[in-house]
């Protein structure tokens, strides 16, 4: 099963990463790849870069920002293929971010084609 791990940090007070840590994030890639459990995943550009698209009475309305204002954004993801959702909390727990803000963790729907 697919689960789709949903990193989220304060922008405002997470400041520049660390040679260290991104060497902790680099492992944690590392060992889920070794696993053969990694299907995806990538950090994401600040929220300032990006834009929020709605449409309304037929009429495309964009806003710069994310869609809600929150203490924490969504910095970045992981997609896994694991057997269950322990074995996604327990990779999840695994991020160097999961001690100072959330990993939501997800299934991710699968549709048949046909």
């Amino acid at each position: 099963m697919q689960y789709m791990l949903l990193i989220y940090d304060n922008e405002a007070a997470a400041g520049e990463t660390s040679a260290e840590e991104m060497q902790k994030w680099f492992e944690v890639t590392q060992a889920m790849q070794d696993a053969g459990v990694m299907r995806g995943g990538e950090a994401l550009h600040p929220t300032t870069t990006a834009t929020t698209v709605r449409v309304q009475n037929g009429e495309t309305v964009t806003t710069d920002g994310p869609f809600a204002e929150t203490r924490e954004q969504l910095g970045g993801y992981y997609i896994v293929d694991v057997p269950d959702l322990d074995a996604a909390i327990t990779w999840a727990a695994r991020l160097p971010s999961a001690d100072r803000g959330p990993v939501e963790v997800r299934p991710v729907m699968v549709f048949d084609e046909g």
